[in-house]
C-alpha cells in the first residue's frame, strides 16, 4: 500500500472592516504608532477631519496657525523622538503652504509623512476650487509622493509612506488624497510595509572598503573626523566615541552633527564651515586623512571645492550612494548604517594618539579664543552680545536644554557656543536655511521631548515671519522658552552688506513692533532685558517657568559673527575680523 503525501499550502485569513477611507487615513495612523499629528483643516481635507473627530483620545491633532508651522512643527517632533513626525493639511493653498516645510526636511533628512486632501477625482486637471498639482510641485523635494483617488489604495499607499520615510537616509514623503477617495468604502486591513522593490534602504558594506580604510587610518599621522547629522539618524554616537577614543582622531562636525558627541569631549574640536572655528577649518588643508562620517560635503563647509582637502586621503562612510563622489572625490566609501560600519571598522583599526597633531588644534584655539571668543562671551564694551545670551543659557541648563535656532547671525552664535551633553540637542535647518523655522519647530521639539528644555533662539526677522504660532503655543500650553536676540536688523544680510557691499544697508533695517506686548496678548509671560546687569536673573526666571515663556534681549545693532569664509573662499581663507 503506497502512502501519498499532500502538501496543502493553508491560506492565511485575515479579519476586514468595512470603513470609509477617511477613517482608513486614521486607522493607518495608529498602526504605525503615530499619536501626535501637525495640521490645518479645510474642505478637501474635512473627511478626515471628521473621522479625526471620533478617534480625539488616541490621535492628538495640534491645530497650527499656518500649515507650514505645521511641517516645521512635524520636523522638530521628528528631530527630538526620533519618530516620524506628521503633518496634514487640505488642497490647494492649504498643500503648497506644506512646500518650504517638505523642502527643509527633504535636505536635512528629517522623517516626515504630509498627508493634504485633493478636489474630487472627476475634477482633476480642470482647475477647481483649491485645485493644485501638488504631486508636481512636491516631486523634487520629497523622498517619494504618490497620489491616491482610490478608497481601498490608502492602507498600502500610507505602509509604504512609512516606510519610505524612516528607513535609510530618512526623509519626507507626501501622499494626496482626493475627496472621493475619502468618502469612498473598502474592506480595511492594514500591514505594515517591510521592503519596497527597487529601493534598496542600506546598501550593502563591503568588507574590502573597512579593511582599506583600516589601513588608512592605521598609518595616518594628520587624521581628522568630519561627522554629520548621519551619526544622529543612525543612532551611532556610542559607536563614534568608541572610534574616536581608540583611534585618538580629533573630530569635529558639521552644524546637523552637532551634540552627536557632548562638546566637552577632549577629541571635540568643533564646528567646521563658513562660521565654524579656526582650527578644523585651517587644518582641514593639512590634514593627511579627512574621516568624512554622515555627512555630506555641502558647499557651506568644503568652500571652494577646487581647494579643499586636497592633500588629504579621503574615506567617506554613507549611508546614501548619491552622496559618494558628488561633491568631494573619496578614496574609500564605506557605505551602509553608519552605526553598524563603525562598529565593525573598530576591531580593525589600532589604539593611538596623535597628541602632536591635536596641540595644532588648540594652537589655534588660543588665537580664535583672543581675537573672537573671549569678546563675544565676556564683553567689555557696553552693548549685550548675543554670545553671553548663550552663556547665561548655558549656566542655567548645564548643557542639558534642546535649543531650537532659527536662521541668520543667532543661528551662527547658537551652534558655535551652546553646550550639549545629549543628542538630539540641537534642531536647526541647516540645508535650506529657513528663516521662521525655530518657532514652530520648538513646538514639535517639545511635544517630542517633553521631559527636556527646550530653549528656541531667534532672530528678530525669523520670528515675524512665523510669529502667528505664538497662537499655537496660547492653546496647546506647551512651555518652550522664547529668546528673541534682537538687533533691529536682518543681522546676517546685513553683515554681508558691510564686509561686501561698502555698507549699502539695503532692506536690512527692521522697524518692530512691541513685541512683549504681541506675548502678552497671547498670555505668555514675558520680559525685556537692555542691560547687561538684568541679563542672568532673567534667564534663570525664563528657564524655572513652568509654562511658556517669551525672553526679548535687545542686543547690539551691528555686531558680526566671525570666525567667516567668504563665499566660493578657500576653508584656509577663514576671516578672525
Amino acid at each position: 500500500m503506497e502512502t501519498q503525501t499532500q502538501t496543502v499550502k493553508k491560506q492565511k485569513v485575515v479579519a476586514t472592516e468595512k470603513m470609509t477611507g477617511a477613517e482608513a487615513v486614521i486607522r493607518c495612523l495608529l498602526a504605525e504608532g503615530v499619536d501626535l499629528i501637525y495640521g490645518y483643516p479645510g474642505g478637501a481635507i474635512m473627511p478626515v477631519y471628521d473621522e479625526l473627530y471620533k478617534y480625539q483620545d488616541q490621535l492628538h491633532h495640534v491645530l497650527t496657525r499656518h500649515e507650514q508651522g505645521a511641517t516645521h512643527a512635524a520636523q522638530g517632533y521628528a528631530r527630538t523622538s526620533g519618530r516620524v513626525g506628521v503633518a496634514i493639511a487640505t488642497s490647494g493653498p492649504g498643500a503648497t503652504n506644506f512646500v518650504t516645510g517638505i523642502a527643509d526636511a527633504q535636505i536635512d533628512s528629517t522623517p516626515m509623512v504630509c498627508i493634504t486632501g485633493q478636489v474630487g477625482s472627476h475634477l482633476l486637471g480642470t482647475d477647481a476650487f483649491q485645485e493644485t498639482d501638488i504631486i508636481g510641485i512636491s516631486m523634487p523635494i520629497t523622498k517619494w509622493n504618490c497620489q491616491v483617488t482610490k478608497a481601498e489604495d490608502i492602507p498600502t499607499v500610507l505602509a509604504k509612506a512609512f516606510y519610505i520615510a524612516r528607513s535609510g537616509r530618512p526623509g519626507p514623503v507626501l501622499v494626496d488624497i482626493t475627496k472621493d477617495a475619502q468618502f469612498g468604502e473598502l474592506d480595511f486591513i492594514y500591514e505594515k510595509c517591510k521592503g519596497v522593490r527597487s529601493y534598496q534602504a542600506i546598501p550593502e558594506t563591503e568588507p574590502k572598503s573597512l579593511e582599506a580604510a583600516a589601513k588608512l587610518i592605521n598609518g595616518a599621522k594628520k587624521p581628522m573626523v568630519v561627522f554629520g547629522q548621519g551619526v544622529i539618524l543612525g543612532e551611532a554616537e556610542e559607536e563614534l566615541k568608541n572610534f574616536i577614543e581608540k583611534t585618538g582622531i580629533p573630530a569635529a562636525w558639521t552644524i546637523l552633527g552637532l551634540s552627536a558627541l557632548p562638546t566637552s569631549h577632549p577629541l571635540n574640536v568643533g564646528m567646521v564651515g563658513m562660521h565654524g572655528n579656526y582650527g578644523p577649518n585651517k587644518l582641514t588643508n593639512e590634514c593627511d586623512l579627512l574621516l568624512a562620517i554622515g555627512m555630506r560635503f555641502d558647499d557651506r563647509v568644503t568652500g571652494n571645492l577646487e581647494t579643499y582637502a586636497k592633500q588629504a586621503k579621503v574615506v567617506h562612510f554613507e549611508i546614501d550612494p548619491a552622496e559618494i563622489d558628488k561633491n568631494v572625490k573619496a578614496d574609500v566609501a564605506v557605505m551602509g548604517d553608519v552605526k553598524n560600519t563603525l562598529a565593525k571598522i573598530l576591531p580593525l583599526v589600532k589604539s593611538n594618539t596623535h597628541d602632536s597633531w591635536f596641540q595644532e588644534f588648540k594652537d589655534y584655539d588660543a588665537i580664535e579664543y583672543d581675537k573672537v571668543i573671549k569678546d563675544e562671551l565676556y564683553p567689555s564694551k557696553e552693548g549685550l552680545s548675543m554670545g553671553e545670551v548663550l552663556r547665561g543659557i548655558n549656566e542655567e541648563t548645564k548643557g542639558d536644554a534642546v535649543i531650537v535656532s532659527d536662521v541668520g547671525q543667532h543661528q551662527m552664535i547658537a551652534c558655535r557656543y551652546a553646550e550639549f551633553t545629549k543628542s538630539k540637542s540641537n534642531v536647526t535647518s541647516g540645508g535650506l536655511g529657513t528663516m521662521g523655522f525655530a518657532l514652530p519647530a520648538a513646538i514639535g521639539a517639545k511635544m517630542g521631548a517633553p521631559d527636556r528644555e527646550v530653549v528656541a533662539i531667534i532672530g528678530d526677522g525669523g520670528y515675524q515671519m512665523t510669529i502667528q504660532e505664538l497662537g499655537t503655543i496660547f492653546q496647546t500650553k506647551v512651555p518652550v522658552k522664547i529668546v528673541v536676540l534682537n538687533n533691529d536688523f536682518l543681522g546676517m544680510v546685513r553683515q554681508w552688506q558691510q564686509l561686501f557691499f561698502d555698507k549699502r544697508y539695503a532692506s536690512t533695517e527692521m522697524v518692530n513692533p512691541d513685541f512683549i506686548k504681541i506675548a502678552e496678548g497671547y498670555h505668555i509671560k514675558s520680559t525685556r532685558i537692555t542691560k547687561r546687569e538684568n541679563l542672568q536673573d532673567a534667564i534663570a526666571e525664563m528657564i524655572a517657568c513652568e509654562g511658556p515663556y517669551f525672553l526679548e534681549v535687545c542686543v547690539e545693532k551691528e555686531n558680526n559673527v566671525f570666525p567667516m569664509i567668504p563665499t566660493g573662499a578657500s576653508v584656509s581663507d577663514i576671516r578672525l575680523e
